[in-house]
């Protein structure tokens, strides 16, 4: 446990608390009554309650949209389910800004709507709810459909052969068995969408506004620190609580359950009702994630003078002046940045995982709740506080190419941590121990007993962490320096800017950065096992 707890204190905890002291401290004194001042101020009340009620909008509204995926994924055994997996997992690796991007081309000025009926939703909160749907929609399904796969399905028929109709076997049997699944997925998605970012900067404009994007004007534009700090408070807050309760509902599902091998449970869909259901599902996924996927990849190549190349062969020149260097730069940088953080979250991650897997406890389970922290708390706020706190020997980093792989790396932990850990746990331990009295040492024994075991997982992790550290954009949007921007950072910036071209790189470079993360969730399914599949 000694390197992850060092890396989390100096990368996150300290950059965290140095810019909560920068904007709460005066003269040596805490002024704490900032507090009362910010939450007593209308529009930051607003920001909150918007904040909030986003963020159970989108909660109910993914669920009530993806548990019919999750049954149809859990229980129906049909030609292409691998591939379509594969597909609604896609908006989750994606960077938020390319999220926001490809609805923008779908909902936005001159979009899809707007070209065929002359609608349009951008500035609208349905733009945002649809948008964090189509960001969120894998996680119900993977975490409710990973469950529901392993539930025997013999307990429901039982039911209905003592009298029950099929509604009330499943509202009676499944259901309740369920719960603490459909509980860590919601509470999940609440989390993402309470912290979202990204989306919300897009899509939202001028009149929405939630917690993380208030902290990242407040900071950014209107350099009021005590503002920011406050607001950051509030948000650690609240995931901590969000977190908790998940971690309860996690142990819940661990210990309440007895499963069968999801192998025996799936069959082809019978009957007229079930393959409308299955067709459902498929036309869901068609409009909800291809189409905004596929609009964005339309308009990258509906150049000025018709379909084409221009867009892209723009990006080789740094003529609209938004970058000291030529925009296509920005993807070499995005690989050796998301390399090197992976490898930093791999260690990190693995080491952690490691450290769960042996010891018990409050201490521990604290220690995993606090790996999980950077997935909630302000990334603005850790990018902002890397700037100001990692600019002194012995940690003179400002000026350094590592700051940026840091900042992404802490991101890509929890991912580590959660897909490594319940393969980890599933390593019987009395291999071990017999590694050791045949004169093993402690390296030799995980390098021949666990490392073979785990080695799938830790591919997963990896390409997980990659795929994450490749779109962070709310800590690396402040530390990416000018002539070395990353992808995120490179669209939200061609988007910041007026003119069609500007528009029109940017829906290019979303499109590269969407294929390299696609790529890489492919190379993932490809490998991933039942017995790999972890917790994400």
């Amino acid at each position: 446990m000694t390197l992850p707890a060092v890396f989390f204190a100096l990368f996150f905890a300290y950059p965290v608390v140095a810019i909560v002291a920068r904007g709460l401290k005066t003269g040596g004194h805490w002024q704490f009554g900032r507090i009362t001042d910010v939450l007593g101020q209308s529009d930051i009340r607003h920001v909150l309650w918007f904040t909030t009620w986003q963020a159970f909008a989108s909660t109910a509204l993914t669920l009530l949209i993806a548990l019919p995926g999750a049954y149809v994924f859990a229980r129906f055994d049909f030609r292409g389910k691998q591939v379509l997996r594969a597909v609604v997992t896609v908006p989750f690796v994606l960077p938020t800004v390319v999220v926001g991007t490809a609805f923008l081309a779908l909902v936005g000025r001159g979009g899809l709507l707007d070209q065929l009926w002359g609608v349009r939703l951008d500035t609208t909160v349905w733009a945002i709810l649809l948008a964090h749907v189509f960001f969120n929609y894998a996680v119900v399904v993977r975490t409710v459909g990973g469950l529901w796969s392993q539930l025997d399905p013999r307990q429901e028929e039982a039911a209905r052969m003592l009298g029950a109709s099929r509604w009330t076997a499943w509202r009676t049997v499944t259901l309740p068995a369920l719960g603490p699944a459909v509980a860590a997925a919601a509470l999940m998605v609440f989390l993402f969408t309470f912290t979202s970012f990204g989306v919300v900067q897009i899509l939202g404009g001028p009149t929405f506004s939630t917690l993380e994007v208030e902290i990242y004007r407040q900071t950014a534009q209107i350099f009021d620190l005590s503002t920011a700090a406050v607001l950051t408070i509030v948000q650690f807050a609240a995931v901590g609580v969000i977190l908790a309760v998940h971690a309860w509902s996690v142990r819940r599902r661990e210990s309440a359950l007895r499963l069968v091998d999801a192998a025996h449970t799936a069959r082809r869909p019978r009957g007229a009702g079930q393959w409308a259901l299955l067709g459902g599902v498929v036309a869901t996924v068609a409009v909800l994630i291809l189409l905004p996927l596929g609009v964005l990849i339309q308009r990258s190549f509906q150049g000025p003078d018709g379909f084409g190349f221009a867009y892209y062969k723009a990006l080789t020149s740094s003529d609209s002046g938004a970058f000291l260097v030529p925009p296509i730069q920005a993807i070499g940088n995005s690989l050796q940045y998301a390399l090197a953080a992976t490898a930093i979250a791999v260690v990190i991650g693995g080491l952690a995982a490691a450290a769960l897997t042996r010891r018990s406890g409050r201490l521990v389970r604290g220690f995993d709740a606090l790996l999980m922290l950077p997935l909630g708390v302000s990334a603005v706020t850790v990018g902002f506080g890397f700037l100001i706190t990692l600019d002194k020997p012995p940690l003179d980093l400002r000026g350094t190419w590592i700051l940026v792989p840091l900042a992404q790396a802490l991101v890509g932990v929890p991912f580590v941590v959660r897909t490594m850990l319940p393969v980890l746990r599933a390593v019987d331990g009395r291999l071990r121990e017999a590694a050791a009295v045949l004169g093993a040492s402690p390296l030799r024994a995980w390098r021949e007993v666990d490392l073979p075991m785990v080695r799938r997982a830790l591919l997963i992790a990896a390409g997980f962490a990659f795929a994450v550290s490749l779109g962070e954009f709310g800590a690396t949007v402040f530390i990416a320096r000018p002539d070395n921007p990353t992808l995120p950072v490179a669209v939200a910036r061609l988007l910041g800017r007026a003119g069609d071209l500007n528009y029109g790189q940017a829906m290019a470079l979303s499109t590269i950065l969407m294929v390299v993360c696609a790529v890489s969730l492919l190379l993932l399914e490809r490998i991933r096992t039942d017995r790999t599949t972890g917790e994400f």
